[in-house]
């Protein structure tokens, strides 16, 4: 099996006042191509701290963190924001699409930085709306949608350059119970049928219940990363 992301002793140090925080402490982590991962535990245990490093928005203090076995640090900026915008697709809590752009030029926003030509970004773009539910609503901006609908906006702003990796933080955390379910189906079915990898940050016990399985993190910690093949025979 192909690891998609691998982390190796990874520390991440603050300096709050005379005092060391240790936000991320020796953290080992491996990511399969194709999985469904959530990662969960309580407020200031270090797991949006982990996401940010993973994803190259924050460096670590120590260790090393391979993307389908590129590595992510001892490079370049320009050359992390190349990888970063190849092999990564971000769904947020709080949608961060431009209120000023209508949907389908938000979802297009990604192709545009990456050089792809603006009619091919434009074809692009619709296609991944439609593939969310939402082509009808190309040209509606943020303030004409409702949350779930920005989110799905978001999803397909995501997948819009064919990530091999979807990173989530809290992708749910500003729906309703219903537009929660409808926005994790559709993240499930992208992972079942493209092999989507995610790896979702999340409080929701309901939400980790539909990844393949839960890592669990504690002061900085993570307490036990199952294998597969255990999280299979919970």
């Amino acid at each position: 099996m192909v690891a998609a992301l691998q982390a190796s002793n990874l520390w991440k140090l603050y300096q709050a006042g005379e005092s060391t925080v240790e936000a991320v402490r020796g953290v080992e982590l491996t990511v399969v191509s194709g999985e469904m991962v959530a990662v969960m535990g309580p407020s200031g245990c270090g797991k949006t701290t982990l996401l940010n490093i993973l994803s190259g928005i924050d460096e670590p203090s120590a260790g090393n963190v391979l993307v389908n076995g590129e590595p992510l640090y001892g490079i370049s900026d320009n050359a992390r924001t190349d990888l970063r915008g190849r092999q990564f697709g971000f769904i947020f809590q709080d949608f961060n699409l431009l209120p000023v752009l209508s949907a389908v030029e938000n979802v297009e926003l990604p192709l545009l930085l990456l050089g792809t030509p603006s009619n091919e970004a434009r074809a692009q773009a619709l296609d991944a709306l439609s593939r969310v539910g939402l082509a009808d609503r190309s040209e509606h901006r943020p303030s004409e949608l409702s949350g779930g609908q920005q989110q799905r906006v978001a999803v397909a702003r995501a997948i819009v350059h064919r990530p091999s990796i979807i990173l989530c933080d809290e992708p749910t955390g500003n729906l309703d119970t219903g537009t929660s379910g409808d926005v994790m189906a559709l993240l499930t079915s992208m992972n079942q049928q493209e092999g989507t990898t995610f790896l979702i940050v999340t409080h929701d016990e309901a939400i980790a219940a539909q990844c393949q399985r839960t890592i669990r993190m504690q002061d900085g910690l993570v307490q036990h990363e199952p294998s597969r093949n255990e999280s299979e025979e919970e």
